[in-house]
């Protein structure tokens, strides 16, 4: 059986050899399950509903995906994709870019939650959470391996596995997140970020990667406002 462009390992986040028509036909199924997520609970769509809002055939749909977690999957990754370089004209450090995406998703997240019309319900989150897990997973593990420069750039031998290493900055990400939405979002995608940061860098540290920057309040142990 032929692998798919987006199932090959190294190329689930990157989009520079898909055609642009290929591009084009995913993103429309993007915005279309993103769509019916605002509107309805995720266990409740189904194929012929996205399929339907993206004005696209089955045969098309299935040329790309398995199915509509393989779909939600391929969203995610695209939204990582998005994710801004970091630090102005300096290169940000290894932690800093396996970090990256916390305060952008959060951002995204914030907006998302206001224009939604139906509230997730708590099996629609735990599909959606888990499935955001196993996909920073993923991301983390590419950003850790594209931070293995020349030896002299490289940090000391860590006593963590890089794959747990990424599964738990994965996981404390989804934690924080979970926790956020159950207060509301009370605190601010800023605020939210800068609990993830310091709960994951002293980990990032035990690893011998740079610690990335974070506010002075957080490494003194002052809580944030919220």
């Amino acid at each position: 059986m032929a692998v798919r462009s987006h199932d090959r390992p190294g190329m689930r986040f990157s989009g520079k050899h898909t055609d642009r028509r290929i591009q084009r036909t995913r993103a429309i199924l993007h915005e279309a399950l993103g769509s019916l997520i605002r509107e309805k609970a995720y266990d409740r769509i189904t194929v012929a509903q996205i399929l339907d809002r993206a004005k696209v055939s089955r045969s098309t749909f299935y040329i790309h995906f398995r199915d509509k977690d393989d779909l939600l999957m391929s969203s995610i990754r695209a939204l990582l994709l998005g994710v801004p370089s970091t630090g102005g004209g300096a290169a940000p450090d290894a932690a800093e870019r396996m970090v990256a995406f916390s305060l952008p998703l959060l951002t995204h997240i914030r907006e998302h939650l206001h224009s939604a019309k139906t509230r997730l319900g708590e099996r629609g989150r735990a599909v959606l959470h888990e499935h955001l897990r196993l996909v920073l997973s993923e991301w983390i593990m590419q950003t850790l391996d594209g931070s293995r420069g020349p030896p002299t750039s490289r940090p000391r031998r860590s006593p963590i596995a890089p794959e747990l290493l990424a599964r738990h900055i994965a996981s404390t990400f989804v934690l924080v997140l979970h926790w956020w939405l159950d207060h509301a979002g009370s605190a601010s995608p800023v605020e939210a970020d800068k609990l993830f940061r310091a709960l994951v860098t002293p980990v990032l540290g035990s690893a011998g990667i740079a610690a990335c920057e974070m506010p002075r309040a957080i490494l003194q142990g002052d809580s944030p406002a919220w």
